[in-house]
């Protein structure tokens, strides 16, 4: 889904849209000129819990891995918030994270699951967002790829169908979605003036090193580099959205490198279109999602945010 229901960054935030803008299409990181708002200690003492609220897509949910415990969004209690929260004496999780979810989510219902955004209060701790690979269309993405290799298996037929207009469409995908997941960022901020809040890029779905494996993963052979990057592209935008918005960006693109959908099932965190562990098709498992916890529980270790 790409949905278009929150409106652009308002002109006196111009200025950040160009940086995201420049960054994505590989121009130097401007992450230096912000300054982020100072740390907030989230109550990690021995005379309080801490507030917790996960929000999130599918990624965050875990669908399909055991045990599901919201058949609504497909969450599991072996998510990465369901980790992190074991992890920390204390934490008290409400993971509102859901399925399908886009930045739209965070304001709206999604079946039974009410506004993301209705769990942040005033005496939230931290907060955890992993959101914007629905706003670009990771599933459409995905299901025209696998479809499109067919007419070259050796070629980038994917690649030429989102370049067809002269310019990359995903790429303009990525700069859209920037201030939807900004507008995200300022409302958990008022909401929670306190807490600390990270934002969680998204894993290393296909080789990093540009290889492929079909039929496994039926991608044709030169889309394989082109969707690496698109993902990066697409972490990139959320690493600088956070700088630029008094948030923590977690990397759990480097912690899963080499264990992405291409490899043996022993070795894989994230599933291929055909999972063999349970978890959706192209979603991390139970492997995937404890990595992805061990990078939050990393970043939750520093004291210092740059």
């Amino acid at each position: 889904m790409n949905r278009e229901t929150h409106p652009a960054a308002s002109a006196h935030h111009r200025g950040r849209a160009v940086a995201v803008a420049a960054a994505v299409s590989g121009c130097a990181l401007v992450v230096a000129s912000a300054a982020p708002a100072a740390a907030h200690d989230s109550g990690h003492g021995h005379d309080r819990t801490t507030q917790y609220v996960a929000l999130g897509d599918s990624y965050t949910s875990g669908p399909y891995i055991p045990t599901q415990v919201d058949a609504n969004c497909a969450r599991s209690d072996h998510n990465y918030p369901s980790v992190v929260t074991a992890d920390q004496k204390g934490t008290v999780l409400t993971d509102v994270s859901c399925s399908g979810a886009t930045t739209a989510e965070m304001w709206q219902a999604q079946g039974t699951n009410p506004p993301q955004l209705d769990a942040v209060q005033r005496d939230t701790d931290l907060v955890t967002v992993q959101i914007g690979g629905n706003d670009i269309g990771f599933s459409t993405i995905i299901g025209t790829c696998a479809k499109l290799s067919a007419t070259d298996l050796t070629g980038n037929p994917c690649q030429r169908y989102y370049n067809s207009s002269g310019v990359d469409q995903l790429v303009l995908n990525i700069l859209n979605t920037a201030p939807k997941v900004t507008k995200v960022l300022r409302a958990v901020h008022k909401k929670a003036p306190h807490a600390r809040v990270l934002v969680v890029g998204y894993p290393d779905l296909l080789p990093d090193d540009g290889s492929g494996c079909y039929p496994s993963v039926p991608f044709a052979a030169k889309d394989f580099p082109y969707l690496r990057d698109t993902g990066k592209r697409l972490n990139l935008m959320l690493r600088l959205v956070a700088a630029l918005n008094g948030a923590e960006y977690v990397d759990t693109y480097g912690p899963t490198v080499g264990h992405d959908m291409c490899k043996a099932p022993a070795d894989r965190w994230i599933e291929p279109l055909q999972p063999a562990s349970p978890a959706a098709p192209a979603h991390p498992n139970a492997k995937g999602e404890a990595a992805m916890a061990g990078a939050v529980l990393k970043r939750l270790d520093r004291r210092h945010r740059y």
